[in-house]
């Protein structure tokens, strides 16, 4: 079993539910949610936009291989209504979920990139870490999660 760390977000339509469904989701189809941060309220990063999106970082224990897993988390974004991905930038979404972290493992292929790149540069995203694994170390910097929110 790998322990997974994912990052849900919504910033459109009934977000509380988005993020519902896709726990609900996740649970059915990647294996079996062991902890999940509260939620967390930020503003639009990487593009503009009016919607605040809702965070939450769920630790799953999962049998599937980090590739299957993307691609497991890829098909649960478009059965809750997730649209083709913009080819440059970001958009609004009703669901977005990040593989962050798989296991310690460092994956770097062009379909998936594992710890998540731009992971250290998201406080939606440490500061729900954080919460739910204190202790937690990124696997490629070697810094504490706390270390690198400072």
């Amino acid at each position: 079993m790998a322990l997974v760390y994912l990052g849900l977000g919504t910033n459109l339509g009934d977000k509380k539910r988005n993020l519902n469904d896709a726990i609900l989701k996740i649970s059915q189809k990647v294996g079996e949610i062991t902890c999940q941060s509260g939620i967390y309220v930020s503003k639009s990063w990487g593009f503009e936009s009016e919607n605040e999106f809702l965070n939450v970082v769920v630790l799953v224990e999962t049998n599937l291989l980090p590739l299957d897993l993307f691609v497991k988390t890829q098909e649960i974004e478009r059965e809750l209504g997730r649209t083709a991905k913009t080819a440059k930038g970001y958009a609004d979404r009703l669901i977005d979920i990040d593989i962050l972290l798989y296991d310690k493992e460092i994956i770097d292929t062009p379909e998936l990139k594992i710890p998540h790149p731009l992971l250290t540069e998201r406080d939606f995203v440490l500061i729900p870490l954080l919460e739910i694994t204190p202790d937690l170390v990124h696997p490629v910097s070697g810094n504490k999660i706390e270390d690198l929110l400072k």
